[in-house]
């Protein structure tokens, strides 16, 4: 009797794990293509995003005594670890936490920026940036105009994780880029791998205008590549044209682009066509000459990011292409992206903008 209440309890136990297993959703709607191309010559090392990141903000520390790490939680590393180690390394008036409030963390950051200083403020979640809206848009990035050029915010850039994380919810996975690319006088950045991470904020950190740089923090540790050790910048307001074609342009920034170089290659293995693979990188400004190119060239657009699709980046995009491309277009600028709901818990596989989307529309793309 009580081998055969152990047998139906074993048989039980390992029904549920079946569920289970089955019932876990991926926290991955992507496969990730590293850089190989060095932006350097000399010595590399392997890191992820989340710490060629934090190389970034070392090299700044080190070289610049009056550059400050500061945000909530950043003492012990913050919650993805981007600061790891560096309140050690340089002491506690230089990487410091900050009460839990955003719009202090960004007024803080523009006083010390307008002092002089090189200030680079952490938001825990893009999510909680909007209490920082005001200060932003409204004092930020208004200081070089208000003043005739008298004074500005330069130096000052606000580092904060975007994006999908694979069980975020709705209060832990927007992307907030359209937001802030209406406003005149800000920059805003969102990195693809470690290499561009490293090099895009190093640029944002010595812009004389305030960035915004949004970090998709899926990609944190989603791949590691081999990193230049030493200093280097990559050019604010440049596209990256990582896959060359004829039959139609794709055009994405963070996550989104190995999205589209995934679905390049479906194409090209299922439909045997090519396609630029364009990575945005600049979302403000925005390199209108590579992508307008490129589209004169193949005469079909695909456009893809996590935001809602009302009002999403991919519209400014779409509205200059239609002006300047009107004449080589053979398609419909087509948008695929997230949906015009609050971003979905347990429906995230649905929400997304995944490589199946993409590809269907490019094939309609191709056929119409």
């Amino acid at each position: 009797m009580s081998s055969a209440i152990r047998k139906n309890c074993f048989l039980i136990s390992k029904l549920f794990k079946n569920v289970n297993n089955c019932s876990k959703r991926l926290s991955s709607h992507f496969i990730y293509f590293p850089d190989n191309e060095k932006p350097v010559d000399g010595e590399t090392s392997k890191m992820n995003m989340m710490q060629a990141i934090n190389n970034a903000m070392d090299i700044t520390l080190k070289n610049d005594p009056t550059a400050v790490v500061f945000g909530e939680d950043v003492a012990f590393g913050g919650v993805f670890r981007c600061a790891l180690g560096l309140q050690e390394k340089y002491g506690k008036d230089r990487v410091f936490n900050t009460p839990l409030c955003e719009q202090g963390i960004a007024g803080f950051g523009i006083g010390l920026a307008t002092a002089g200083a090189t200030a680079i403020a952490e938001i825990q979640f893009a999510d909680y940036i909007f209490p920082a809206f005001d200060q932003l848009v409204n004092e930020a990035a208004k200081a070089r105009y208000r003043s005739g050029g008298q004074f500005d915010c330069g130096a000052l850039t606000v580092r904060t994780p975007c994006s999908a994380v694979g069980h975020g919810g709705l209060y832990h996975s927007q992307s907030p880029e359209a937001f802030f690319a209406h406003v005149p006088g800000l920059k805003v950045v969102v990195p693809r791998g470690p290499i561009a991470a490293k090099g895009l904020l190093l640029s944002c950190i010595r812009e004389r205008d305030p960035c915004i740089f949004l970090e998709p923090k899926i990609l944190y540790r989603s791949a590691a590549e081999e990193v230049p050790l030493e200093d280097y910048t990559l050019p604010l307001g440049e596209a990256q044209l990582l896959k060359e074609g004829d039959a139609a342009t794709l055009i994405g920034w963070g996550t989104q682009v190995h999205v589209l170089l995934e679905v390049a290659q479906m194409a090209e293995e299922e439909l045997g066509i090519k396609c630029d693979v364009i990575d945005l990188q600049s979302i403000l400004p925005w390199d209108e000459d590579t992508v307008c190119n490129s589209v004169k060239k193949t005469g079909r657009c695909l456009i893809s990011h996590e935001a809602p699709l009302t009002s999403g980046f991919g519209a400014e995009l779409a509205a200059t292409i239609q002006e300047e491309c009107f004449l080589h277009l053979e398609a419909p600028i087509a948008r695929v992206t997230g949906w015009d709901a609050p971003f979905p818990h347990v429906f995230e596989p649905f929400y997304l903008p995944d490589k199946w989307r993409c590809y269907h529309t490019l094939a309609e793309l191709v056929k119409y």
